[in-house]
């Protein structure tokens, strides 16, 4: 279907092209910015005066919940509510039930993606089988059968020497993998950041060193190692710290935040709501300054999701008692604008953060605009309002941002040249 988007302020971070033009979409790609080729007529016209047309958002953590969780989560109604939120590629982590340890899983999983139609999926695999740390899984079979990366998530190699053979072999074939540093031994039990908060609500803590321990291990054997290396759902002041200087002593790692680091604190805490439980904890407010520097100065080149639908059962118990995560990929956008509208970054900068900046992190093939690419976009309204849980379309409700209005609002999403959202 060939599609004229009209008069849109076309920012695209990848190559800075930031101007008021015309995109023209044929057959799933983009075919032409500005004039449109001679001959071409399109079949659909966008009149996008006054909207934002960026590359679609690339997400690097958005729990799908199948196979195994459906009463949490499947992929239609996940990817549903990605396009929503004006993402259009995503990863999906390999906590699934099976795990995504084998490429069955693997093929299972596009499969019903390609089936849903809404967005594009990249598995990111498990490491180990069964996520156990013990034996490595096929790494090579599950790059073979899509999976763009390899990660253990918060499920811990105890044995440093199977943790540095498994970097090893990763690097031997160029393999990207995904660290979620926390220390089990460390954080065992808590709930909520160590500090004054916590102790006075009577909260179990997780103390900042669970993450820094482990981070501190895992930079010495990539540096060993040469892996290359992608840090999720960094947390603490002291982290990015260590981060931003093993960055400038040449080692090849990213890093990337969930958006909700960046809007909340464990002062946030206060009325025990078990919909601010999340793992890592929300940390201080010192942290939260310290993480949204590190977006501003790209230290921290990506802000994901973290999304995790949960059915409402697993939320509607006592704080330490529920399943921590947050619903958040469909309002992905607006959460992102309001860091616009606090003056922490530019609009260019912030679309950076969601779109070149996560896709080079693991070199997917997302993230921009280019003649020849993938159609692969959204176009929203900055001067907008989005009613948070107006129109909810992912299964978990699980969002302590519901009820509340956020800026920008987006108004269609394009996969592959698809309208896959039209608000």
């Amino acid at each position: 279907m060939r599609i004229t988007i009209a008069g849109a302020r076309v920012i695209d971070p990848a190559s800075q092209f930031d101007q008021i033009t015309d995109l023209h979409i044929d057959a799933g790609q983009i075919h032409a910015l500005g004039q449109a080729p001679e001959g071409f007529v399109a079949a659909q016209t966008i009149d996008a005066r006054g909207l934002i047309a960026s590359p679609g958002l690339v997400d690097l953590n958005v729990s799908l919940r199948e196979p195994g969780f459906g009463r949490k989560g499947n992929i239609a109604s996940e990817t549903r509510a990605a396009a929503v939120g004006g993402v259009t590629s995503l990863c999906c982590p390999p906590d699934s039930r099976p795990v995504l340890d084998t490429p069955a899983v693997a093929e299972l999983i596009l499969d019903r993606c390609e089936r849903a139609g809404q967005t594009r999926v990249f598995p990111i695999g498990a490491l180990t089988k069964g996520l156990e740390g013990e034996q490595l899984s096929e790494l090579v079979a599950l790059r073979d059968a899509g999976c763009v990366a390899f990660t253990q998530g918060l499920a811990p190699i105890r044995d440093n020497r199977i943790l540095r053979r498994a970097l090893e072999y990763a690097a031997g074939f160029d393999l990207p993998l995904i660290f979620t540093p926390q220390d089990p031994a460390l954080a065992e039990g808590g709930v909520a950041h160590e500090g004054p908060t916590a102790a006075r609500l009577g909260l179990p803590g997780i103390p900042e060193t669970a993450e820094t321990v482990t981070l501190a291990r895992d930079l010495l054997l990539i540096e060993q190692t040469g892996v290359r290396a992608h840090f999720s759902g960094l947390s603490s002041a002291r982290a990015i710290d260590m981060l931003a200087d093993a960055q400038a002593r040449g080692l090849p790692v990213t890093a990337d935040v969930a958006m909700y680091q960046l809007l909340l604190c464990d002062e946030d805490l206060d009325g025990y709501s078990s919909l601010l439980h999340v793992m890592p904890p929300l940390r201080s407010s010192s942290d939260r300054r310290a993480l949204r520097q590190a977006v501003q100065a790209g230290v921290i080149q990506a802000i994901a999701s973290h999304h995790q639908p949960h059915e409402p059962e697993a939320k509607r118990v006592p704080f330490a008692a529920s399943a921590p995560g947050i619903s958040s990929v469909e309002i992905m956008l607006p959460l992102a604008m309001t860091l616009v509208a606090d003056g922490l970054l530019e609009l260019p900068a912030v679309l950076a953060r969601l779109t070149s900046g996560p896709a080079a992190a693991l070199g997917l093939p997302a993230g921009r605009i280019a003649v020849g690419d993938r159609a692969d976009l959204v176009l929203f309204d900055p001067a907008g309002t989005t009613e948070i849980g107006k129109h909810w379309l992912s299964k978990g409700d699980n969002c302590p941002f519901l009820g509340q209005a956020a800026p920008g609002c987006v108004s269609h999403t394009l996969c592959d040249g698809q309208l896959v959202f039209q608000a």
